[in-house]
């Protein structure tokens, strides 16, 4: 399965990465925009993925593994390079720590929750997180190398802003669910002796 083409696409979010990073250390417009373009084709892929494993029917354990990760590792890998670069910077670099820590957060709970056979399905909230905090990345991955005419700057300081907003929405709703679960998970443990007590 890890040749079907929904994992394939998965697979090519994290080999992009590389390239990605690489171009920041390049100066110059073009390396920003070629940037920018692969960002946006690896965030296309990231819809296309799970449409095409649900409409083929070829969902598989390693692709919902991987999925997940694609994502957090291009997300986690250009946040990073452009504080580095200084395209992110002042209070912006909140935003982007806002954005880091939300995603090992659900990833813990992910993995938590996975061991009990509990699946937190994406809200849909979550995905306007998400589609906002890419179009946001993509943005400041030219930065000041965007038109003149284009406040591209400060449309994508708004963006990631609006994203870390809805970030930490999302990421409560997601750690009520998952304290849910643990709470259920516990309460049986705790009330084991005491019936088994009683019965006797």
């Amino acid at each position: 399965m890890l040749t079907s083409l929904p994992n394939i696409l998965t697979l090519s979010r994290i080999a992009v990465i590389p390239v990605v990073v690489a171009l920041f250390f390049v100066e110059g417009a073009w390396p920003a925009y070629t940037a920018c373009a692969l960002f946006a084709a690896a965030a296309v892929t990231d819809w296309f993925d799970g449409y095409l494993a649900r409409a083929w029917q070829e969902e598989s354990v390693i692709g919902k593994f991987l999925d997940p990760i694609a994502d957090k590792l291009l997300v986690a890998a250009v946040l990073m390079m452009l504080v580095a670069v200084g395209k992110i910077s002042g209070l912006v670099v909140l935003a982007a720590v806002v954005i880091l820590l939300r995603e090992v957060l659900v990833s813990g709970l992910r993995e938590y929750l996975a061991g009990l056979q509990v699946s937190v399905p994406v809200s849909r909230l979550a995905k306007w997180k998400t589609a906002i905090q890419m179009a946001a990345i993509g943005v400041l991955i030219v930065g000041r190398d965007g038109p003149s005419w284009f406040p591209t700057e400060m449309v994508g300081d708004v963006g990631l802003w609006a994203a870390a907003a809805l970030t930490l929405l999302t990421g409560w709703d997601y750690l009520r669910a998952g304290l849910k679960h643990m709470l259920d998970t516990e309460a049986p443990r705790k009330r084991g002796p005491v019936a088994a007590k009683t019965v006797r």
